[in-house]
């Protein structure tokens, strides 16, 4: 009798763990998009004022899916998603915040996604050769060198005749000059060039540094209009390394894909540098469609040991890239049938 009793109630609680919700949410292979497609009749990516080429094949992004907020797995599902290869199960506080309400998640991720499509049009325009970035004075300090000659607005085009296109540039090269000897900086003021002269002064907390009295910033600016416009509901920063190679294929002669289907994530910096995602198995899954989609998939450099765990690294070629600029060399690499350079992740 008390052996029945025990399996009953044993029977009972077991029942119960299944029917239990559980603190995770479960992520699996998202939706994808061609970023040198269209959407809605309309190019995703939108170029005028400049030169644009014909370009063909596929630069897509990936996305991953995740549970809606209304639902919470059981213990069947979060099981299921852990023995999967296509799924993940990530506690449920990393994806939706207990501090931050469902629309507060949204709109983070919306600002994340436009973010991403600032940078990608710098890093992208970059790779090409073209300035993005204005460096320009936020403000004067009283009594400084620059007081009187340089005002708010003022955009550094070059220092002692070399270029800069970031403050940090700018802030150095002014830096390495002598204390006290003439700096030339080259400035645009209500868009008319100008060349202006100052005598720099000791930074007061080291005096083998020189300084203006200016502080500087960097100014989204580019000289021609960008415009990025998906035909889906996709949030987050992570499609900036895709929207960066197409701006750059679109730009440049010649067809970055040779025709083929690349599929690829990443964060872009303004700088060009790639960095990590979230999510990688799901969405090198969701790029290859069964055999159907992605031959190529270009992986951030923080991912490639996770990604080369998936299933389909013997399916997909899982190139390294830490930088476009080591992108766009790959997607020549393999356009030229030479990849001996490149650095998959799993083989």
């Amino acid at each position: 009798m008390s052996l029945l009793v025990a399996s009953l109630v044993l029977a009972a609680m077991v029942a119960v763990a299944f029917m239990v919700p559980m603190p995770y949410v479960v992520q699996s292979p998202g939706v994808t998009e061609n970023t040198l497609g269209t959407a809605n009749g309309k190019s995703v990516i939108r170029i005028s004022g400049h030169k644009i080429y014909a370009v063909s094949g596929h630069l897509e992004l990936t996305t991953v899916q995740v549970t809606s907020p209304e639902y919470q797995p059981r213990l069947p599902d979060v099981l299921a998603a852990w023995i999967s290869q296509e799924q993940a199960v990530v506690p449920r506080d990393v994806i939706y915040p207990p501090e931050q309400s469902v629309k507060d998640v949204q709109e983070q991720t919306e600002t994340e996604m436009l973010d991403s499509q600032t940078a990608a049009v710098v890093a992208g325009l970059g790779e090409v050769g073209i300035d993005a970035l204005a460096v320009t004075i936020t403000e004067v300090s009283d009594g400084a060198p620059a007081q009187g000659v340089l005002k708010s607005g003022d955009v550094i085009t070059d220092v002692d005749g070399a270029g800069v296109a970031s403050s940090e540039q700018a802030i150095t090269a002014i830096r390495d000059v002598e204390p006290g000897s003439l700096v030339r900086l080259g400035i645009e003021r209500g868009g008319a060039p100008s060349v202006v002269s100052l005598t720099t002064r000791a930074n007061p907390d080291d005096e083998r540094i020189s300084q203006i009295g200016a502080s500087l910033t960097e100014v989204y600016d580019p000289p021609f209009k960008v415009k990025i416009k998906l035909g889906q509901d996709i949030g987050g920063p992570s499609a900036g390394l895709m929207f960066s190679l197409a701006i750059y294929d679109l730009l440049t002669p010649g067809q970055l894909t040779g025709g083929r289907f690349i599929a690829g994530t990443g964060t872009i910096e303004v700088s060009g540098e790639v960095g990590a995602i979230g999510g990688i198995r799901q969405k090198i899954a969701g790029a290859y469609k069964d055999g159907e989609g992605a031959s190529v998939f270009l992986v951030p450099a923080d991912n490639c040991d996770e990604a080369g765990g998936s299933d389909l690294a013997d399916d997909v070629m899982l190139v390294r890239v830490g930088t476009i600029d080591q992108a766009v060399v790959a997607l020549e690499s393999i356009d030229a049938g030479d990849t001996s350079s490149l650095t998959m992740c799993g083989r």
